[in-house]
């Protein structure tokens, strides 16, 4: 794991190989209570939705779309800098969903039909045969990285959509036993976070969206993030949402289902929806312990309406009452993707603006 602890950072030293600061630490500082950050997806612009989409139909190059792509995290950066937050990401922009920019990439996985009527659909993707042993760098996600810390001076948290996940959008007969197709993406993911990290990533994140459909399968899906985080020598965040797909979740409950397999998870943080859900299953958090990082998620992204920054604050304060300011991040419930430009801007400066008040107010020596 890596040596962020809690919600207070403790910035590295600078080197060639890592010369960004990890998690929510100011640059100068080392330090900060309650940092802002994003869950990974940022608004899509109408305009890059059409040129996705076109790539399907013939319309826009590939080419054309990289520029496209360049662009639009560009933007991305520049609006969570401008909303004061902490720790950016690259919006997930280049990506047509959280499973196809993954799996597509997996050696061995085969595309059925690589045209979509709209780029935000599912690819038929099947695995026929076994996974091949990965080798570093596989699914060529380094190239992402490195444009995102060029174009940023901030930390960066770039995600992955978790094995479990994956394997439940893959028609495979090549495991009897599906956990071993868990375990075998896994690997694929490990020798990718391997090569991610020594393109200079501190902060990454394994999201597992489709988990909370399969509850029973939450000991699987721990294994597999170990599989994932093994010796690769960052700071690992594991998201845990209800879905997130065209603003709508998936599923509904509470987070019973991880607790307490995920305390054996080789993760630093555990980010969590509370601003849709309410801040019940805080209670989780106190009866069954959790000592590290908590992302407290306090917008509700299902909506595009802004919460004032009052309430904000009230949903911060009551995650306070659970967990020490220094093991908290402030983020939204999940990725913005949905949530129209303008307002997703105005959620995040209202999250960075209540963040900042509830940590003027903490005693100083708390900080």
């Amino acid at each position: 794991m890596g040596v962020v602890t809690a919600g207070v950072t403790e910035v590295p030293a600078a080197t060639p190989e890592r010369p960004a600061a990890v998690g929510g630490g100011t640059p100068g500082t080392g330090r900060l209570l309650l940092p802002t950050t994003v869950i990974g997806s940022w608004s899509v612009p109408d305009w890059l939705e059409r040129a996705k989409t076109g790539v399907h139909h013939g319309s826009v190059s590939r080419s054309q779309l990289a520029d496209m792509h360049d662009m639009a995290v560009k933007a991305a950066l520049k609006d969570q800098e401008v909303a004061g937050i902490d720790i950016v990401s690259d919006g997930e922009l280049r990506r047509d969903n959280d499973i196809d920019y993954l799996l597509a990439r997996v050696p061995g996985v085969e595309v059925r039909d690589a045209v979509k009527a709209f780029y935000f659909d599912y690819l038929d993707l099947e695995l026929p045969r076994p996974l091949p042993e990965p080798g570093p760098g596989v699914l060529g996600l380094v190239p992402d990285l490195e444009f995102t810390l060029a174009h940023t001076d901030r930390p960066v948290r770039f995600s992955m959509t978790g094995p479990f996940s994956l394997s439940q959008r893959l028609r495979c007969g090549a495991y009897p036993d599906r956990a071993d197709l868990v375990r075998a993406l896994a690997r694929v993911l490990n020798a990718e976070a391997r090569a991610l990290a020594g393109a200079g990533a501190q902060l990454l994140q394994i999201d597992e969206p489709l988990l909370a459909g399969h509850p029973e399968d939450v000991g699987l899906a721990v294994e597999a993030v170990n599989i994932v985080t093994e010796d690769v020598p960052v700071t690992w965040a594991l998201h845990v949402c209800y879905g997130n797909r065209y603003a709508r979740p998936l599923w509904e409950g509470h987070y019973d289902f991880l607790f307490p397999a995920v305390l054996d998870a080789a993760v630093d943080q555990l980010l969590l929806e509370f601003a849709r859900k309410g801040d019940e299953d805080l209670q989780l958090i106190e009866r069954h312990g959790w000592e590290r990082t908590l992302g407290v998620g306090v917008l509700d992204v299902k909506t595009a309406d802004v919460e004032p920054v009052d309430v904000i604050e009230k949903r911060i304060e009551r995650a306070l009452q659970v967990v020490p300011a220094d093991r908290i991040v402030v983020t939204p419930d999940c990725g913005l993707r949905h949530v129209p430009a303008g307002a997703a801007r105005a959620k995040l400066h209202a999250m960075t603006t209540a963040a900042a008040a509830v940590r003027d107010r903490i005693p100083k020596e708390n900080t």
